[in-house]
């Protein structure tokens, strides 16, 4: 994986305040991507190996699968965002699922090898676990006001 600088990091504000060392080390594990719109970035159960920190263009849905309703969308991302934090998390599955509503540009993550880097240096695993968990909790809002939305409230003439 090539690319990536510390500059390119640190500008975003989930990186921002990390220092060079452990920007360096996360750079060796990322790679520029480009993601064509309509494409899904992860599938919901399946295998949680990666994560995104989108540098533009998008966005992105989280999606939650909702049988006999399909995808319904918990959460909008742009720009700067963080997508997929279950790689951090066993059993390291998604908890969501994502689709790039229009092309995509990100840094792309390869998760495993962040979690050996997580495991092997406890400040970086603090600081990385300390914004995802930012990152969970804004994800658990986002769902909360969804659900809100759709069962709380319902529409004026709505029998429930």
């Amino acid at each position: 994986m090539t690319g990536v600088t510390v500059a390119t990091l640190t500008r975003h504000p989930f990186l921002r305040g990390l220092s060079d060392e452990h920007a360096a080390l996360l750079a060796g594990v990322a790679e520029q991507v480009h993601v064509p719109a309509k494409q899904r970035l992860l599938e919901e159960g399946e295998v949680a190996d990666r994560f995104w920190i989108v540098d533009g263009g998008g966005p992105v849905s989280l999606d939650q699968f909702v049988p006999g309703r399909g995808h319904l969308v918990v959460e909008t991302l742009g720009m700067g965002d963080v997508i997929g934090w279950s790689w951090l998390f066993p059993p390291y599955r998604w908890r969501f699922g994502a689709v790039a509503r229009g092309p995509l540009d990100a840094v792309e993550f390869d998760g495993r090898a962040v979690r050996h880097m997580c495991a092997d240096d406890e400040v970086l695993g603090y600081e990385l676990t300390y914004r995802f968990l930012a990152v969970v909790l804004n994800r658990l809002q986002a769902t909360r006001m969804r659900l809100l939305e759709m069962y709380a409230f319902p529409k004026l003439g709505d029998p429930r």
